[in-house]
């Protein structure tokens, strides 16, 4: 996956590429030409750090609706002679999610081209996916041979089919496709679901790891093991710990965390922790101090999975290092944290927001703490981490925060969150937005009649504009 460029947050390109819903209302009031460029360009250059969890498409695809955007540029960099080059899905990914949207709202052209790409593009399987959920069955029927095609008739060809059967993750069209009247048709799928259903089931009686007569010392060996091929295996070994580990066990234990090798120490790290050991936090604190970036790492998510008043009591003392335990600490107050940890939280804050940035990962659950503990003047830390971040996710837990500590948020960002990217932020929005803004009633309305809205934001709409909505 690319690192993507994200141009500055107050242009149309940079508030589009955050997916904030500003970019909607600013594209809706800049020369169309404009708008569609910046639109294009991030449909075509997948914006987003992490694909599988930020939501861009419905956003895109509804302001293609509103722009009445013609599809020439999707069409030209799906069907670029690129396309058999670079087959990641990072390419094509959020043009195929977007034309799906867009042909749920009965866009024939966008229907006609995924059509098109799922029987000559690389990354068909995800064309098919987005048809099998939006195409009738006449349409669906008419791609059997040309997907089938692409599969050779010789071994090799048919466990490539067989594999891409048994991982499809919309089955429509492969049902359609073994009931198909075409014989030849027909019976190869028929036979990929066989196969398919054939290796799941000898993968299931090949289990590989550890077994539950294995002894603290054979699983912590095999967590060295795994380390030293580069395989994290220190979270299942620490399972596999509370599994075979009694009390005569705690002392070897306990000389794995302290001096172990890396796999092993992290595992003793985690299972002590996890067991609220006594010794845990001292173990941690020296393993911060002497271990390597890897036990280090895993001292540090031991900690922060620690959920006892001790572990919040060690943060306390633990919050100003300028260390990752430091920081880890910051984290575990925001967690777990009172009232009278509000200050370590907002210095904590401040201190990762201006040491690195507003995309920080610490920021998600300092963040969060902001909100939880109430923390009023963390707001203008917060409205920054809002307008800045390039994550979608953590700009809706930063406007979660900000409605429950700036009283200027109903009628400030909530009123644009009602166009963003993510349904939980706009459920959220639909929430608090203040009503006397006519964009938000027109906006709630809109949001209640659309077919592709989530559920969760039509009935937050439904609380403040349907029957049982409270009196203003």
């Amino acid at each position: 996956m690319f690192d993507p460029v994200i141009a500055p947050s107050g242009t149309l390109l940079g508030l589009l590429q955050r997916g904030r819903g500003d970019g909607t209302l600013h594209a809706l009031t800049a020369p169309r030409a404009d708008a569609l460029a910046a639109l294009n360009h991030c449909v075509l250059r997948d914006p987003r750090h992490d694909w599988q969890v930020e939501n861009r498409s419905l956003y895109y695809a509804r302001l293609y609706l509103d722009l009445n955007g013609e599809l020439d540029a999707i069409e030209a960099h799906l069907l670029d002679p690129e396309d058999a080059l670079d087959t990641d899905e990072s390419r094509t990914g959020l043009a195929l999610a977007v034309l799906g949207h867009l042909a749920s709202y009965g866009r024939r052209d966008a229907l006609h081209l995924l059509r098109r790409y799922a029987a000559h593009g690389s990354n068909w399987a995800w064309a098919l996916d987005e048809l099998a959920l939006r195409d009738d069955d006449a349409g669906l029927r008419a791609l059997a041979v040309p997907v089938l095609a692409r599969f050779a008739t010789d071994a090799e060809g048919e466990a490539e089919l067989a594999a891409a059967v048994r991982d499809a993750f919309e089955p429509r069209p492969w049902r359609l496709w073994a009931e198909d009247p075409r014989a030849s048709v027909a019976a190869r799928v028929r036979a990929a679901q066989e196969a398919g259903c054939f290796d799941r089931w000898q993968r299931q009686l090949r289990p590989t790891g550890p077994r539950p007569d294995w002894s603290v010392r054979a699983v912590l060996e095999w967590a060295r093991q795994g380390a030293d091929r580069g395989a994290a295996l220190h979270v299942p070994a620490a399972r596999c710990l509370t599994a075979v580990a009694g009390p005569e066990d705690r002392p070897e234990i306990v000389a794995a965390a302290r001096d172990g090798a890396d796999g092993a120490r992290c595992a003793a790290l985690r299972y002590l922790a996890d067991s609220d050991d006594p010794d845990a936090l001292d173990l941690i604190e020296g393993a911060v101090v002497t271990g390597s970036a890897t036990v280090v790492e895993a001292a540090v998510d031991a900690f922060e999975r620690m959920r006892g008043p001790i572990a919040v009591d060690r943060a306390r003392g633990w919050a100003h290092r300028p260390d990752a335990l430091g920081a880890a600490a910051g984290r575990v107050l925001a967690c777990r944290g009172g009232t009278r940890d509000r200050d370590l939280v907002l210095a904590a804050l401040r201190e990762a927001v201006r040491g690195e940035g507003p995309d920080a990962p610490t920021l998600w659950t300092l963040v969060d703490g902001a909100g939880r503990l109430g923390i009023g003047c963390a707001a203008p830390v917060l409205r920054h981490v809002y307008r800045e971040t390039a994550s979608s996710h953590l700009r809706g837990r930063a406007a979660r925060a900000l409605a429950a500590t700036d009283p200027s948020f109903p009628a400030g960002f909530a009123v644009e969150c009602l166009w963003d990217c993510e349904e939980s932020t706009r459920e959220l929005a639909a929430r608090h937005a203040e009503t006397g803004d006519a964009r938000v009633v027109e906006r709630l309305r809109r949001l209640a009649a659309d077919p592709a809205e989530e559920a969760e934001v039509q009935t937050a709409v439904r609380s403040r504009i349907g029957p049982d909505a409270p009196a203003a």
